[in-house]
């Protein structure tokens, strides 16, 4: 439930820095969705208020400035609805990256010492399916780093095959975890890896370029697969329908703002095109017709019906600003029902 904070709390918010958590928990919001970032922003705009950047389009961990809305150049206002439920737009992508956001940058490191022998920073190394190891005293000093080219140069130039021997300790890639990680990539490309430090100096992690690719396949590929979906079923419906039907679900727009053009459509509206089962008559009596125009005798109605309404939660989830990666199952359900649309696309 959300909870509108006193004026008081508002004002005192005021020039100040405050993490999107902060905020969220101010109006007591678990997650931000189409509601609750218009109830948000409303309140902070009765206020007198705004946030740089938008708090909507933010990572839960990010900071934003709490500004005078006066400062900023006005924008167009939220779309007025008429008493449907709206589905809320996916959101950008965060406007700042950090280090920090990768999981590997804050996982802990697995390091040796200068008193272990070369031999331990190797079997570590394989047994642990590591590139590279620290040597460390208490994670806050690093002496150097060990990796399997280090080690390679080492025996090439015929040294001794010490720890000291094996370490690379020149112009060592390291950056605080706070830093942009854009700004940090072209590091990781030259030399395969970062060590990044946390908030206390000590090292909080490595980050290496698969973590990069791991993160960025995760986080970007359902955005991908959503929009192809939804080019799928615009170009099925849109070739199907007339103006006449389209208009009849943009109820979320006043009369003379209804296009009739598929392109304009909300996710949701999809679903009210196609479901001969809502409970406003008139409108699954039109999506009998919908569904007819269609001319797909072949697929079952009901199961199609079925996956798309699970396809708006996947997104729905998606545009709720969960940090967590979506599971492998919830992916592979976005992929098979775009494979299913690709074969009914003429």
């Amino acid at each position: 439930m959300t909870t509108r904070p006193s004026e008081k709390d508002l004002a005192a918010l005021k020039g100040t820095t405050v993490p999107v958590q902060g905020i969220l928990d101010l109006f007591q919001v678990r997650v931000r969705d189409h509601r609750t970032v218009h109830l948000i922003a409303q309140a902070l705009a009765d206020s007198g208020l705004t946030t740089l950047p938008d708090f909507a389009v933010c990572g839960l961990r990010s900071s934003v400035d709490v500004v005078p809305l006066v400062s900023v150049p006005a924008q167009a206002g939220p779309v007025e609805t008429a008493g449907e439920e709206t589905d809320e737009a996916l959101p950008s992508l965060p406007q700042r990256l950090l280090l920090s956001d990768l999981p590997s940058a804050k996982r802990g490191v697995r390091g040796v010492t200068l008193g272990n022998s070369l031999a331990h920073a190797t079997f570590l190394m394989r047994t642990e399916s590591f590139s590279q190891v620290p040597v460390t005293t208490g994670m806050a000093q690093i002496h150097g780093v060990v990796t399997w080219g280090s080690v390679a140069r080492m025996y090439e130039a015929g040294k001794d095959a010490t720890l000291e021997n094996a370490m690379e300790k020149d112009s060592l890639p390291v950056a605080d975890a706070r830093q942009e990680l854009f700004s940090a990539l072209p590091v990781v490309r030259e030399h395969g890896y970062l060590l990044v430090r946390g908030d206390d100096g000590c090292l909080s992690g490595i980050v290496t370029a698969a973590d990069v690719t791991e993160r960025f396949a995760g986080s970007a590929r359902p955005f991908f697969i959503v929009g192809e979906i939804e080019s799928l079923l615009r170009r099925c419906l849109g070739a199907a329908l007339d103006e006449g039907s389209v208009k009849a679900v943009q109820t979320n727009k006043k009369p003379e703002h209804r296009t009739g053009q598929v392109s304009d459509l909300m996710f949701g509206d999809y679903l009210r095109l196609l479901d001969g089962d809502q409970a406003k008559q008139s409108l699954a009596q039109q999506a009998d017709r919908n569904w007819e125009a269609l001319k797909w005798p072949n697929m079952p109605r009901e199961q199609f019906i079925g996956r798309l309404t699970r396809v708006k939660d996947i997104r729905n989830r998606i545009a709720h600003f969960d940090e967590k990666p979506l599971p492998a199952r919830m992916i592979e359900e976005l992929t098979a029902f775009a494979a299913l649309l690709r074969a009914f696309v003429s």
